[in-house]
């Protein structure tokens, strides 16, 4: 083998980004504003106080500066497992015989295992900043609310995790390490909110989903003195915060003299893509140059690409603001694959916004079998076990790679692996003795979810 570029290229700590890049300053078209459904009016500054922290709040609504300042104690926080490192795929390349040359940003060297430790330490440290004693958020996997405790833990702040049940019941020990950082855990549904009651009262048997946990958890912020909510996928902040994936990614990619033909990401919320495509779609707003940008999401739960592009609530229990995003409505109840991270009714309001106008060029739905697939392909070769969200990722830069071996196109791929899968050891096992199953819900179930977007006067015409 030729091997001129490294199988691993990390930068130093000194060049680590020292802001984050904010994709709204570049976008033509800004999303359609977040509107109050007590008012129907667009959400103001003081409207997300209550649940927001201010830094938070500013950085949610800041559609002008194209960078902000990481904060100093943010970055030697980061300095503890960042830069990661980009890696070039020689050995799957060769397992699949292509010409392709395959690169992935691995997010996975960090305790929770995932990418969400990025946003998680800048929102902890925010709050602690402000005074704030308490937090809630919601998790669905598991990677977010392990990193959230981890942060929480750093700087001493209680957290409570209202965590999907299913996910819950099949990854107990994600529950356990929530725990073990001091973190608290609350299986959801649950009888300790009025959202998880009535939740639970018209389906005893419920499963959760993540927009449920997000009710609980807002209730549990709004009602509890000096407590705030923490959110780690589809908002904006939360997005700017992963940006350091893609600035990084770029930067090494740059040393490297390389440059993708297309970028590929996983998405459930948002935050996987809108990470690792930061600066390339920079180049693409710009006209500089023009990547091909592909999202990846569960067959089960397609959002952007059987979703209505619509104002919906971004909760099951309808309290939290609307936002404009590709959904399959609030009410939508996602089957229990084990991606539990991409379980989510809608998707990122900034990555709805740039595939409505073109900017994300396709969207592919896949079943979890073929993901757990390719996640065993990549392992053999590799030698990391992925997690199941970002194998939807994987799934597709295979797909790729296979595409120039058989035209003889010599594409430079890009995808960004953000968890590891060492808590997800049921689905590998249920993969492998052949009793793991794909769901693809039918258009009449689709149907039941829309009429939810039809009763929100913003939709007419849906």
């Amino acid at each position: 083998m030729n091997r001129k570029i490294p199988y691993r290229t990390y930068l130093t700590e000194d060049q680590m980004p020292k802001y984050w890049y904010n994709l709204r300053a570049d976008m033509k078209d800004q999303h359609d504003p977040y509107i109050n459904p007590g008012t129907m009016k667009p959400v103001q500054y003081e409207d997300l106080l209550p649940v927001f922290c201010e830094e938070l709040v500013k950085q949610e609504m800041n559609t002008t500066d194209r960078y902000i300042p990481i904060p100093e104690e943010v970055q030697e926080f980061y300095k503890t497992y960042r830069p990661s490192p980009l890696i070039r795929a020689y050995n799957l390349e060769k397992e699949l015989k292509t010409p392709a040359k395959i690169y992935y940003k691995f997010e996975g060297n960090n305790t929770s295992g995932s990418h969400k430790l990025n946003s998680a330490v800048a929102q902890v440290y925010y709050a602690k900043k402000q005074g704030v004693t308490s937090l809630t958020t919601e998790t669905g996997a598991g990677q977010w609310g392990t990193a959230l405790s981890m942060a929480a833990a750093y700087f001493n702040m209680p957290l409570t995790v209202f965590m999907v049940k299913i996910s819950a019941q099949q990854k107990p020990y994600r529950k356990a390490i929530i725990e073990t950082f001091g973190g608290k855990v609350v299986a959801s549904p649950s009888n300790t909110t009025e959202a998880g009651k009535a939740i639970l009262a018209s389906d005893p048997n419920s499963g959760g989903s993540l927009g449920c946990a997000i009710s609980e958890a807002v209730e549990q912020a709004v009602k509890t003195p000096n407590c705030r909510y923490v959110l780690g996928s589809v908002l904006d902040q939360v997005l700017l915060h992963q940006s350091i994936i893609g600035s990084e990614a770029k930067m090494a990619m740059d040393l490297l003299g390389e440059y993708p033909d297309v970028v590929i990401g996983c998405a459930g919320g948002g935050s996987n893509l809108g990470g690792i495509i930061t600066e390339y779609m920079a180049d693409k707003l710009n006209g500089r140059k023009s990547p091909a940008f592909i999202a990846v999401e569960p067959a089960s739960c397609p959002s952007l690409s059987r979703g209505k592009y619509a104002y919906d609530f971004c909760d099951t229990g309808k309290i939290t603001p609307l936002a404009k995003m590709y959904t399959l409505g609030s009410g939508f109840k996602p089957s229990p694959i084990h991606a539990g991270g991409l379980r989510y009714h809608g998707m990122s309001p900034i990555i709805s916004k740039l595939y409505h106008d073109g900017y994300i060029d396709e969207v592919r739905a896949v079943g979890q079998k073929s993901v757990f697939e390719a996640a065993q392909i990549f392992s053999k070769a590799e030698t990391i076990l992925p997690a199941p969200e970002s194998s939807h990722a994987i799934k597709i830069a295979i797909d790729e790679a296979i595409k120039c071996r058989e035209t003889g196109e010599e594409k430079t791929i890009l995808f960004n692996l953000t968890g590891t899968g060492y808590f997800d050891m049921v689905a590998y096992m249920q993969y492998i003795d052949g009793t793991m199953e794909d769901y693809i819900p039918t258009d009449e179930e689709l149907e039941a979810g829309f009429e939810s977007l039809r009763e929100i006067p913003l939709n007419s015409g849906i």
